[in-house]
Formats: structure tokens, C-alpha cells, sequence
């Protein structure tokens, strides 16, 4: 491990030694170690996915050098972009003495720029051959060891930048997010959805159960906290008449860090007038079928070794039916108290030190016995009202809600409701989760005044739908962990 001094943050190793010596040269001769505007013609899979065309055509190129291999008066080198990696051949008679003398003075991890003619080799390998290059970035350190495969995932989350220059599937899977994204707003912009941004800062964190982060306005000597949800700003929207809106944005949850969890998190939430629960169903099951033949060519992939099959339509199942399906308990019936609840918790061997509610047993046992056998897409549906605050009554059943959740692989994709509008109904169930609060659940929604006020404004018939971007994209990339799909993990720093 290199030590501290006064080289930036770390200690200057021979090695860097050697490239900051080379880079005193490169300046003695006049040249700039650091590079200017570079015009290049095409990126490297362009010329592979395109090579009959642009044989023995002149290109323009530019990338990090990867490998130089050779000696004597020719050598072959693989430059990388973002589009993947080019060989290119460099020979002492067509660049010259001193060019070719600086070309092997390169060392791994320069930027440079390259002008030359496409060919194929005798081996096959399609390669250009170097009749002009310039030096754009002199690199001062060296990349890893084991820069053809970084697989320390410390190094690789907390310096993703190696990660980026070593991996080229990493490179694809954050390539594949944006165009994931990128469909995504297409396919909600052609159903007439309005893209908005709503505050991340707020005096009340509301709109789903999480414990938030906290933090002052100084100006105002204001307590504030980051959203934890988009849901009650979308709602004053649809009290406004926009109709149809959506969001894809950052929300914070003060909680743990798993591989299905990152405390920083991106959400698109979605809110649609006159519409309701199946109106939901349907807009997802399109979307993200629509989506993966986009970015994958088929509604069909593979997770993790797993067969998944996104073709509408999806399996439905009521919670409590899946509840009694997996452990013979018939919740309405039994689970009639928070007591009688968290016996029934003690009776499945669930321990019960954290648990307080009947809404936090429902989610443990559900959690525990149910969650992790739905694999293929899969409709959990009839949530009970104590957590489901927001989500409007079933006519018939007025103890359980119009409200699902989407399980994929046994991870939730998805939770969507019939809106509550009623501003009545929805300041009782304030009042509820209030009590909860006082319970200790330190995830009860928080009671908004102002978003009630808006309820009474009146609100239309809507469906609502939260969609977590980065679970969709870590199924899409068929990546095991959160941390695998977000650039910049949250990360303990190091001592």
C-alpha cells in the first residue's frame, strides 16, 4: 500500500516515477503530455461491425492503450473505448524513427489518438495501422496488476473509474442502464405521461414506510429531510390537472445496505387520472416487456442461471392467499390483534424483538416464507389497509386495499395502488399510522397537513405505480447486486 506524503494523497512508487521522468521528457521536446481537442472519425465496434466497408479505409481513432506487445521495428497494441477494444500495428518505416521511438516509450494507461488504415491480419484480427498518432493524456499511475479482470470488488466500488477501464461488461451494463432509462421515457412519453421534478428536500418525509434521512436549512434554521418517496408531490399534480405525470429521480431510505438495498436509490414513479389498479397492471407488464426487447431483443433472459419470462400476462395472487399457501395461516381470520399477530410470528419461529405491529408481522411472514419462491413475474395483490395507507378500500372488503406488488425473482419491482382520494378515509388513516408511530414503528408515515388540504381540492380517480430503476436494471444485466448497477456505491470509508 503506498503511504502518505505530499504527492497528492498517496506516495510517489517507482513506477510513477519512472512515467512523471517520461512525462519531463515529452514537455523537453515540445510536446504537451496533456493533450487538446482530438476529432475521431469512428469508435472501435463502428470499424468491427463494419469492416467491409471500411477496409483499407482511413479512420480516426482514439482510446487508452491497453496492451503493446513486439520489439525491434513493428509492434501491435489494443486500444479502448467505450465501445470495446481495436488492435493497432505500428511499423518503423511508416511513422518514422522518432515517432516510432516515442510510440514505444508509451506506457499502459496513455491516451492517445491514431490515424491509419483498417485491415485484417493473417490471424483474422481486424486492426489499424498507425500512419499518424499523438500523445492526449499521459497516465501518471499505472493500472492494476490484474487490469484485464479487476475482481477486487473493494477496488472496484469505491474506484470505479478502474473498474470501467478494466471490465468491458462493466462498461456494457452502465451503457444498457441509460438505454434502459431511455426507454423507459419513450414508451411513457408516447401515452401522453408528462415528465416532472418534484422537491428532494422536504419538511415531511412522506409518501411511503422508511426511516429518512435528516438534515438543516441553516437560512431558514429549518429541519428538513431527503425524500424516502415522489408520491404526495405527484398527487398534488393530479389535484392540478396535469393527469398524467411522471418522475425518475433519486430518493433516500436511512437503512441497511444489502445486495437488494443502497441507502441512495433511483425510483420512477408514475400517477395517471381516471385510471386504477388494472390500468397499472397492464402499463407494467407493456413496459417492461417493451423495454427488454429494446435492450435485449426478447422478452425472454436469463438471471443468474434462472429462465424468466416477461411475455404479459403475469400470475396474480392475493397476499393472504400466498401467505396461507406457504404457512396454512388465514391472516383475516387470525391475525385479528398486533398481539394475536406477532403469536402467530413466535408460532412460524420469526422472532419478534423488532416487531411491534400487525403491519410489520404481515411484511416479516410475507418476507420470510412467501417472497422468495416468486420467480417468475408475479402480481401480489388485496394488500390489508394498516399498510397500505395510501391505497384506496376494495368495495367488497373494505379491511383490504387495491394494491400490488411486483415480484420478480423474489425481489419486489414494483408497488402500485388504486389512489385513496378520499381526504376523509386518508386523515383516518393518518390517524392510524400516527398510532403506529407511537408504537415505535419508526417507518409509519408521517402526517401531511398540506397534502390533505390538496385531498380536499379534489382529486380524480388515478393509479399510481413506484418502480425501482435499479432492480430492473440489475434483471436486464443479469447483475447479482445493487452495488453491480450503480456507478458510486455508498461505501464505509477506509481508515
Amino acid at each position: 500500500m503506498d503511504e502518505q506524503n505530499s504527492f497528492g494523497t498517496v506516495a510517489r512508487t517507482e513506477e510513477m516515477e519512472n512515467r512523471l521522468a517520461k512525462m519531463e521528457k515529452i514537455k523537453a521536446e515540445g510536446r504537451d503530455p496533456f493533450g487538446r481537442r482530438f476529432l475521431r472519425t469512428h469508435e472501435h465496434r463502428q470499424i468491427m461491425e463494419n469492416f467491409e466497408t471500411l477496409e483499407n479505409q482511413e479512420v480516426t481513432i482514439a482510446g487508452r492503450l491497453m496492451t503493446i506487445r513486439g520489439h525491434g521495428k513493428a509492434c501491435f497494441a489494443n486500444l479502448s473505448d467505450r465501445s470495446g477494444q481495436m488492435q493497432i500495428y505500428a511499423k518503423i518505416d511508416v511513422l518514422g524513427e522518432e515517432a516510432y521511438r516515442q510510440f514505444t516509450e508509451l506506457d499502459l494507461g496513455d491516451l492517445i489518438g491514431v490515424t491509419g488504415t483498417v485491415f485484417r491480419t493473417h490471424r483474422g484480427q481486424i486492426t489499424v495501422q498507425v500512419h499518424r498518432w499523438e500523445l492526449l493524456t499521459k497516465a501518471l499511475r499505472p493500472l492494476p496488476e490484474k487490469w484485464h479482470g479487476l475482481k477486487d470488488v473493494d477496488i472496484r466500488y469505491r474506484q470505479r473509474y478502474l473498474d470501467l477501464i478494466s471490465n468491458q461488461d462493466v462498461r456494457e451494463t452502465f451503457i444498457k442502464r441509460t438505454r434502459i432509462i431511455s426507454s423507459i421515457r419513450r414508451f411513457l412519453d408516447a401515452r401522453g405521461f408528462l415528465e416532472v421534478e418534484t422537491p428532494v428536500l422536504s419538511v415531511i418525509a412522506g409518501g411511503g414506510h422508511a426511516r429518512p434521512f435528516n438534515t438543516h436549512h441553516n437560512a431558514l434554521d429549518l429541519d428538513l429531510t431527503l425524500r424516502i418517496a415522489l408520491e404526495l408531490y405527484h398527487k398534488r399534480l393530479i389535484v392540478g390537472g396535469l393527469e398524467r405525470v411522471y418522475e425518475i429521480g433519486k430518493c433516500f431510505r436511512n437503512e441497511g445496505i444489502s445486495t437488494k438495498h443502497n441507502p441512495e436509490f433511483t425510483m420512477i414513479e408514475l400517477y395517471q387520472a381516471y385510471g386504477d389498479l388494472t390500468d397499472m397492471m397492464e402499463l407494467v407488464e407493456t413496459l417492461f416487456a417493451q423495454v427488454a426487447r429494446e435492450v435485449l431483443g426478447s422478452e425472454q433472459l436469463t438471471y443468474q442461471g434462472t429462465a424468466i419470462d416477461l411475455t404479459p400476462p403475469w400470475t396474480r395472487l392475493s397476499m393472504t392467499d400466498a401467505i396461507k399457501q406457504e404457512t396454512g395461516i388465514d391472516w383475516i381470520q387470525e391475525a385479528t390483534s398486533d398481539e394475536a399477530a406477532l403469536a402467530l410470528a413466535e408460532r412460524l419461529g420469526i422472532k419478534t424483538k423488532e416487531l411491534k405491529t400487525k403491519g410489520q408481522v404481515l411484511d416479516e411472514i410475507f418476507d420470510v416464507f412467501v417472497e422468495p419462491k416468486l420467480i417468475q413475474p408475479t402480481f401480489i395483490v388485496d394488500y390489508p389497509i394498516e399498510v397500505s395507507p395510501l391505497a384506496k378500500r376494495k368495495p367488497d372488503q373494505p379491511e383490504l386495499t387495491d394494491r400490488f406488488e411486483l415480484f420478480i425473482y423474489g425481489r419486489e419491482m414494483a408497488n402500485a395502488f388504486t389512489e385513496l382520494n378520499d381526504p376523509l378515509d386518508q386523515r383516518e388513516r393518518f390517524v392510524a399510522q400516527a398510532r403506529e408511530k407511537a408504537k415505535g414503528n419508526e417507518e409509519a408515515m408521517v402526517w401531511d397537513e398540506d397534502f390533505l388540504v390538496a385531498l380536499e381540492h379534489g382529486m380524480p380517480p388515478a393509479g399510481g405505480m413506484g418502480i425501482g430503476i435499479d432492480r430492473l436494471v440489475m434483471l436486464l444485466t443479469d447483475s447479482p447486486s445493487i452495488r453491480d448497477v450503480i456507478l458510486f456505491p455508498l461505501m464505509r470509508p477506509k481508515e
